[in-house]
């Protein structure tokens, strides 16, 4: 009975050898099952020899698997190793194995220990196991493929070289420039660039007439930043073939200027119409250059050919948002998502295509088709989903149905102190918006009891406590905010802005405002509170020049309501109306402008 044990054991243990390895960043073989034959059972005593034969089920061109006698010390040596290794001792582990695989000659145990000191994070070591699996293997790809990774990553260059020529020889011409390109890859990875690069020249000058080549030099050369390098291969590369995709696409990526590349996948496109790859480059490069017509252009003509692609449908959804065309950008996004559906083996998160849906029917004021996109979010997307409830509590809000809105916040499963803080801060804006100050400040009060040094959780305290004008405590959270964060240019913009609208300490106000200013120097809110503090100072012609530029950025109704009254100081009355309409069209219920109305006696 204990023989059979043995047996079983030992056949099950060199089985597991042959799995677990990470991969490469190539393709590899598998490792070849083992079959046990026979096993000789010999009864001399203790330490007793007992010999397992064991035969690959792979073909004879293959390596040839050793008869391993196994005594007791080697079988208690290996079993030894495995649980060093399940415990964590990965050092005892993969000495043990790597001198098993010395003494054994087997690659499958060689292999076993360059697999432990990989997941141990060693790959000096895996390297050292990995030669061995190669030294007792060679006709093994699998080993030459993990040998090559690892004495590139270990940049022993030189080691490599005889090797990599000698593939290259050997490979038919027809495959010989995919060759090139998985040898570029795989130097690729290389610390030292220069080197990397050295090597590749000497590899590939016998196959220079390969377009191949000229793309792999190119690649490399735009690795270590000598663009001039790579545009002149890559040049070359198109020259020798001119319809190829990838050396357009090489072209355009190894061009510094993104106008220029684009120029260049321009060109391509007009003598190849057809390239699916190079117009997809190009809509997306059009993107990046912020020329959206152009864009929306490119991938419609890639949907004409293609009318249910993802990639074109999604841009053309978020190109439509971007442009402020709603209708055109449902239409879009509704597509790709039923695309999307038809096709559940793309592994595509459709969670910003449901958010900006649920966006657009907000906008539309359609709260219950907001709230089905939202609902559509996978909930397996924890913080995806997390956030779509948290906007779910809002349109509860927003349909005044305040009950509904605090008890799914309630029921929220929070992880961490982040989303405690989201979760307190959302449920008190609600309050506040509902005019229910009171609460939204008892709320708020023991939220910074349990968080008393977050800033944005201070931030928002202070904003409800001069909403509710008490000053006091406004001022000391600013304050704290500021101590905390000396480069919150929001803490810095409220407290002068909350001074400037009172007309109190206006020096101070400019101050604070002005250093608001400095950490942001494009924010129209700060500009706003610019120009208020300017006004406040009696320097008209400076808060109406800032006050423009502000609206300029971002037409927001504060910051009409703030210009009208300078306006209307100046004398230009219709101006002034002007604007104070547009800031009613805005936000009709927007408290400075129903206060500013007032004061002026001013119907629209």
């Amino acid at each position: 009975m204990k023989n059979i044990f043995v047996i079983l054991t030992l056949s099950a243990i060199l089985s597991a050898c042959a799995g677990g390895l990470h991969q490469p960043a190539v393709n590899v073989g598998k490792t070849d099952a083992i079959t046990v034959v026979a096993a000789d059972q010999s009864t001399t005593g203790h330490g007793a020899v007992r010999k397992l034969y064991v035969k690959s089920s792979a073909p004879e061109a293959d390596d040839p698997l050793p008869s391993i006698q196994l005594t007791e010390e080697l079988i208690f040596k290996y079993l030894s190793a495995e649980i060093a290794d399940q415990r964590g001792s990965w050092q005892a582990a993969y000495v043990t194995m790597l001198g098993i695989a010395q003494q054994t000659r087997d690659p499958r145990i060689a292999r076993r220990a360059a697999e432990i000191a990989l997941k141990a994070k060693q790959p000096g070591e895996a390297l050292t196991a990995i030669r061995l699996w190669r030294d007792v293997a060679p006709r093994s790809e699998e080993a030459a493929q993990y040998y090559m990774s690892f004495v590139l990553l270990s940049d022993n260059l030189e080691e490599a070289r005889p090797m990599l020529q000698q593939r290259l020889q050997e490979m038919p011409q027809q495959a010989r420039g995919a060759l090139i390109l998985q040898i570029q890859r795989l130097l690729a990875r290389a610390k030292n660039k220069a080197a990397a690069f050295s090597l590749l020249e000497t590899l590939v000058a016998p196959y220079k007439s390969l377009p191949e080549a000229h793309l792999a030099l190119a690649q490399s050369a735009f690795l270590q930043g000598d663009n001039a390098r790579a545009s002149q291969e890559a040049n070359a590369a198109l020259t020798a073939n001119p319809g190829s995709e990838l050396a357009a696409l090489t072209l355009a990526q190894v061009t510094p200027d993104k106008s220029d590349a684009a120029k260049s996948l321009a060109a391509f496109l007009k003598r190849n119409p057809k390239a699916r790859e190079v117009r997809l480059a190009h809509a997306r490069m059009l993107v990046e250059l912020k020329q959206y017509a152009q864009a929306q252009d490119a991938f419609q003509t890639l949907l004409k050919d293609q009318p249910k692609d993802l990639t074109a449908l999604y841009a053309l959804g978020l190109l439509a948002t971007q442009s402020k065309n709603p209708n055109e950008a449902e239409k879009y996004l509704t597509a790709y998502l039923d695309a999307l559906a038809a096709n559940p083996e793309e592994d595509r998160d459709p969670t910003q295509a449901l958010l900006i849906l649920s966006q657009l029917a907000e906008e539309r004021n359609d709260t219950k088709a907001a709230h089905n996109w939202l609902n559509q979010i996978d909930p397996a997307t924890r913080q995806a989903h997390f956030n779509a409830q948290v906007k779910r509590a809002q349109l509860f809000a927003r349909d005044n149905d305040i009950p509904a809105a605090r008890k799914l916040l309630k029921e929220l499963d929070t992880h961490g102190e982040e989303e405690q803080i989201q979760v307190l801060m959302v449920e008190a804006q609600i309050l506040r918006n509902a005019d229910q100050t009171a609460e939204a400040m008892e709320i708020m009060e023991a939220g910074i009891k349990r968080f008393p040094g977050n800033t944005d959780l201070l931030y928002d305290y202070a904003m409800l406590a001069e909403k509710l004008n008490k000053l006091d405590i406004m001022e000391t959270s600013l304050r704290k905010v500021i101590k905390l964060a000396p480069n919150n240019q929001h803490a810095y913009n409220a407290l002068g802005y909350s001074l400037a609208e009172r007309n109190l300490r206006l020096q101070e106000a400019y101050e604070l405002i002005d250093k608001a200013l400095k950490l942001a120097p494009e924010d129209p809110f700060i500009m706003d509170s610019m120009g208020w503090v300017q006004f406040r100072l009696g320097k008209i012609d400076e808060a109406e020049k800032l006050l423009r530029r502000a609206y300029e950025l971002r037409p927001d109704a504060e910051i009409a309501v703030h210009l009208g009254e300078v306006l209307w100081v100046k004398g230009r009355r219709e101006d002034a109306k002007k604007f104070w309409r547009d800031a009613n069209t805005k936000d009709p219920k927007n408290d400075t402008l129903k206060n500013t109305l007032a004061r002026f006696q001013v119907n629209l």
